[in-house]
């Protein structure tokens, strides 16, 4: 896995212990889910990543994050509840020299707690059929976490039904190969 465009465009993203228990997103994907943030009339609407406040739940390899930071975001916190994925995912903070722009939770996404700010742009990435997109969604709202016209980009399997919780709506959706990507804005 590599870092797409930006900065840190080529620079591959090291994978840890974890890496047989983690799906990462494939590179096309990703260049096509970051492509569609950027150029479509429903991404960023004309913004670019530079002063985004990122949001990468269920972070994994950290790719979304990193690539968003790679792109000029101004900070990313990255939450994951599993260990391994953490340590993978600041050793490439690290090593990518963007310590000053990245904040570490490990904890249960369906827990967070109220936030201390709020984000412009969050990735929702869980584990497919775990059924953690709509309770993660709502705990999201409930505590402060999504920004005025904040999008939300989450992932699941084609074969996954997502029924989301009151307030929010898919303005986009995308299919690569078994990986569906849904555009979700906060109606509230």
């Amino acid at each position: 896995m590599r870092i797409i465009s930006g900065k840190h465009r080529g620079r591959r993203i090291e994978l840890g212990k974890e890496a047989d228990a983690i799906r990462p997103t494939s590179d096309f994907a990703r260049e096509a889910i970051f492509n569609i943030l950027a150029h479509s009339k429903h991404g960023l609407n004309g913004h670019t990543f530079e002063g985004q406040r990122v949001l990468d739940v269920f972070c994994g390899t950290g790719a979304f994050g990193l690539e968003a930071l790679s792109r000029g975001a101004a900070e990313v916190t990255f939450v994951d509840q599993a260990r391994e994925a953490m340590a993978t995912v600041r050793h490439n903070v690290e090593r990518f020299g963007e310590l000053e722009h990245a904040d570490f939770l490990l904890i249960d996404a369906t827990k967070l707690s109220r936030a201390r700010k709020n984000y412009s742009l969050i990735f929702l990435d869980p584990p497919y059929f775990s059924k953690l997109i709509a309770p993660t969604l709502k705990k999201l709202q409930e505590g402060g976490w999504i920004g005025e016209d904040a999008l939300i980009v989450a992932e699941h399997d084609a074969k996954e039904i997502i029924e989301l919780p009151e307030g929010f709506s898919v303005i986009d959706q995308r299919r690569y190969g078994r990986a569906v990507v849904e555009l979700i804005k906060s109606c509230a």
